[in-house]
């Protein structure tokens, strides 16, 4: 009989560690698909069920729903109002300098909230109900001064509560963003955070495709329209319904462990009686798996119990400066092409009907309301918003092509061709400003749309997986200098309000010297650069 290795080894007795380990393995081998082991002491979450991801995209969906009849609407209600032209860039700096300079502030904040209810929903729940109170105000401004104010001064405050509402929304609903991501990244493993997002997309183009088609409708002529005062009435009800249920769905989607433990959780954590053995809080409840330290019982209970402590007097100032200063090179580029996308996209979109009324039906805002060139206008804005749903369907569809092409042309394909689609797109619509052509360009849109929506955020997961697995290899046990999920998430959201930053600045005054048209040729050649960026500059892990 020949002695072979593997028989050799089969026949010495096994150490106690070989022996601790093989029975480790075997225990785990039917969960190995629920749950995974750190060092870290993080929780790591289970695989999660379609469903529950759909619940969680409901709040996309309903925040690009009350985004699509802003972007619908909110120029031709600045108008109505009679907001001068110089204050219109006003309206879309103030939002995004305070999203800006606060939002790394909440989502460092997020990342060591304590709270028992969990670290993101505190935050979406509050900036939920923000985003309602800024829509009932810009929606509704000038019948709420109406019903108490006569005279002179009607206007002037008619036009101080709707633009207080427009800040407002627009502050909440890109704040709110960043917490969504990072409350996905935390509950999800690796392979669900990719369908997450997909799903994310996917109710975004559609909440988008169906709050395009509200503002498509002449609801001053349906029975709302005429039960309430005005058609804006309508679209607020409808808008903050939806919302509401989306909303609450979301919230009740998938629990999270909070930060802070309490006393019972803490009592099961400290008790380790077996080096190799893995004590387990709330796996039955919420579907974690809460993983301690794999030398636990060697090292003193103080620093288990005391970890969270340690954690919450992490979040200063100093720490938070550090943190977004010592960024890595690679989020940083990651950082920069996102605001390139951004500043495309929103010069675009946030034009668009106006552009559709005074460019391609050649009508005007100005002119009386009961006059055929207003009608004109009017008449063009609504085919906006139906080109603005094509967008929204063909984002919608596209992110569902994503997963498919994904295997093909991996992140760096798919991020390469939402810009040069998109690019060329403006492009044409710039240079043909066709009613027909420009509905049937309206549908590359939908590809920046997802792609902004996904890709970025997929590259952030896979920084940070990464980065644990080299944590892991390094045996590294010190985790203060680890990057959290919600900062980064925010970060990368902050581009969305330095796009808008940089495009009140610029763009309101291009506007009203060279017309609407400069819209779509910027977005163009701004798209453009962002694709030579992305080739060149962006980095992909694998």
């Amino acid at each position: 009989m020949t002695l072979t290795k593997q028989s050799f080894h089969r026949a010495l007795p096994p150490s106690s560690e070989v022996a601790m380990t093989d029975l480790d393995h075997t225990r785990g081998k039917e969960k190995a698909m629920q749950q995974s082991v750190t060092r870290t002491g993080m929780v790591v979450p289970k695989k999660r069920p379609t469903g529950r991801l759909v619940m969680h995209s409901m709040a996309m969906f309903g925040r690009e729903f009350c985004y699509a009849v802003e972007a619908a609407f909110v120029t031709p209600v600045l108008l109505s109002v009679g907001l001068p032209k110089s204050l219109y860039s006003l309206v879309w700096l103030i939002s995004p300098i305070l999203g800006f300079v606060l939002q790394p502030v909440v989502g460092s904040a997020s990342d060591h909230c304590t709270c028992s209810w969990g670290r993101r929903r505190p935050y979406i729940l509050g900036l939920g109900i923000i985003m309602l109170v800024g829509m009932a105000l810009y929606l509704n401004g000038d019948e709420m001064i109406s019903a108490f104010i006569d005279g002179r001064d009607k206007q002037t405050w008619a036009i101080v509560v709707t633009m207080l509402g427009v800040v407002l929304f627009d502050f909440a609903a890109d704040f709110i963003d960043g917490p969504i991501k990072a409350y996905l990244f935390d509950v999800c493993s690796h392979q669900d955070k990719e369908k997450g997002l997909h799903c994310h997309a996917l109710f975004t183009g559609l909440g988008g495709a169906l709050g395009y088609l509200t503002g498509a409708v002449d609801w001053g002529q349906t029975v709302l329209g005429y039960s309430l005062t005005s058609e804006f009435q309508v679209i607020f009800l409808l808008s903050a319904l939806v919302f509401l249920i989306c909303l609450t769905v979301h919230l009740r989607s998938i629990p999270e462990v909070p930060l802070r433990y309490n006393k019972e959780e803490t009592r099961l954590l400290l008790e380790v009686t077996d080096p190799r053995k893995y004590s387990s809080i709330e796996e039955i409840r919420n579907g974690y798996i809460a993983c301690t330290e794999i030398n636990a019982a060697a090292k003193p209970k103080k620093h288990v119990a005391t970890s969270c402590t340690e954690t919450q007097r992490r979040m200063t100032l100093k720490s938070l400066l550090k943190t977004l200063f010592s960024m890595p090179s690679h989020y940083r580029y990651l950082c920069v092409s996102h605001l390139f996308g951004w500043m495309a996209f929103l010069s675009n979109m946030l034009f668009f009907t106006d552009f559709m009324g005074q460019v391609v039906y050649r009508g005007s805002p100005y002119a009386p309301h009961n006059s055929t060139v207003y009608l004109t206008y009017r008449r063009g804005v609504e085919v906006g918003c139906w080109g603005l749903c094509i967008n929204a369907i063909s984002s919608s569809v596209y992110s569902y092509l994503q997963k498919i092409l994904l295997q093909y042309i991996g992140l760096k394909g798919l991020y390469f061709i939402g810009y040069l689609l998109f690019g060329l797109g403006t492009g044409l619509i710039g240079l043909f400003p066709n009613v027909y052509s420009t509905l049937a360009l309206c549908s590359l849109f939908g590809v920046m749309s997802s792609t902004l929506y996904t890709v970025p955020f997929q590259l952030i997961a896979e920084y940070h997986r990464e980065e644990e697995v080299q944590s892991l290899q390094e045996d590294e046990q010190d985790t203060d200098h680890r990057r959290g999920k919600g900062i980064d998430c925010a970060a990368l959201t902050c581009m969305v309000q330095l796009a808008q930053i940089i495009l009140g600045v610029g763009l309101g005054l291009l506007v009203s010297v060279a017309g609407s048209v400069v819209t779509v040729i910027s977005a163009s050649m701004v798209s453009l650069i962002g694709c030579c960026f992305v080739a060149f500059c962006v980095r992909y892990v694998g």
